[in-house]
C-alpha cells in the first residue's frame, strides 16, 4: 500500500511540474514574440505580474 501511496504523489508532483515549465515557456515566448510586443505597444495590455515564490529561481538574473 505504501508503494501506491508514493507513486500517487509523485506523479502529483511531476504534474505541478510540468505545468510551471510549460506554463513559463508559453509566457516567455508570448511576450517576446512580435505580436505580443505589438499588442502592448497597441493596446497597452501589459500583464500585471503578482510576485510568486517561483519567481526567485536560481537561473533569475535579479
Amino acid at each position: 500500500m505504501m508503494g501506491i501511496g508514493l507513486t500517487i504523489v509523485m506523479f502529483i508532483v511531476s504534474l505541478f511540474i510540468l505545468y510551471v515549465v510549460i506554463e513559463s515557456a508559453v509566457r516567455r515566448g508570448i511576450n517576446s514574440s512580435v505580436i505580443g510586443k505589438y499588442v502592448e505597444e497597441k493596446h497597452g495590455m501589459k500583464e500585471e505580474h503578482k510576485p510568486s515564490f517561483l519567481d526567485h529561481d536560481l537561473d533569475s538574473d535579479e
